[in-house]
């Protein structure tokens, strides 16, 4: 299958009445769905837990997706839990992803394509990952500027715990802070709250924001944007991409009071 048939399992899909602009009915519009399908169709990637291929998603969505638009217009659809699948950092140790099931990530992207210009005029300038224009090679090029400007010293961030413990509350409340529709802020709890299947059993999320879906990068970087937005008023120069954060500092003791201050700062969030 190619990107080009992505207009194949839309096309039967009508619609006799002109349709609220919300949020919500511009991510199920069929140029917007049409643009999520042929993203998740290029990205290809393996099934989620309920074992649904890519190649399987056209024939599925010619079948089903009249019901599934009813079912998400309604706040009624519930997703798949998300399998967990274990990669090994270069470190040491191993990262463990959820990946949704192929109609939550095809949904998943749709939402991605009308958050993103609601979120990405709010981020910081030095936040390099998972962004428009932006890139791990410009993020390198200001961390050397920062260094030749006489910030030599580096305090390491380790932020991918914090993803781990995050209270959905918090993020939700980051959220609504833009997103106006309700519908869509259910759907985004119940993407948080799915359950992790691994080795057959199913486990509930309570805390923690899942990695490995088409929103994943964007949440992360919402809920990051409180500790980037945080150093600029503190007046540091720093470098974010994703969860690999450093802050420059002139001394080894202000790295030191800077760390101290960061723990503070990060601690509450998982509470």
């Amino acid at each position: 299958m190619t990107a080009d048939s992505a207009q194949t399992p839309m096309a039967s899909v009508t619609w006799t009445k002109a349709e609220p602009n919300t949020l919500l009915e511009r991510a199920l519009s069929l140029a917007n769905l049409r643009r999520a399908y042929r993203r998740v169709v290029s990205n290809q990637g393996a099934p989620g837990a309920d074992g649904l291929s890519v190649s399987d998603l056209a024939c599925y969505l010619k079948q089903y997706w009249p019901h599934l638009r009813e079912r998400l217009l309604a706040g009624a659809y519930q997703p798949h839990g998300v399998r967990a699948v274990n990669i090994p950092k270069p470190q040491g140790g191993v990262r463990t992803l959820g990946i949704p099931s192929v109609l939550d990530r095809l949904i998943q992207q749709a939402l991605l394509q009308q958050l993103t210009p609601l979120f990405e005029p709010l981020f910081s300038d030095f936040s390099y990952g998972f962004r428009p224009g932006r890139s791990a090679h410009l993020a390198v090029e200001m961390a050397r500027a920062h260094v030749a400007a006489g910030y030599r010293w580096s305090v390491e961030l380790d932020l991918e715990q914090f993803f781990d413990r995050v209270n959905h509350d918090l993020l939700m409340e980051l959220l609504a802070r833009q997103v106006e529709d309700p519908r869509v802020l259910r759907l985004i709890r119940r993407y948080l709250e799915a359950g992790v299947m691994d080795g057959g059993l199913v486990s509930p999320r309570r805390e923690g924001t899942p990695q490995g879906g088409p929103l994943s990068p964007l949440l992360s970087n919402i809920l990051l944007n409180e500790l980037d937005q945080e150093l600029s008023r503190r007046g540091h120069r720093f470098v974010r991409y994703a969860d690999d954060a450093n802050v420059y500092v002139r001394s080894r003791q202000a790295g030191e009071r800077v760390m101290a201050s960061l723990e503070h700062f990060l601690e509450p969030a998982g509470q």
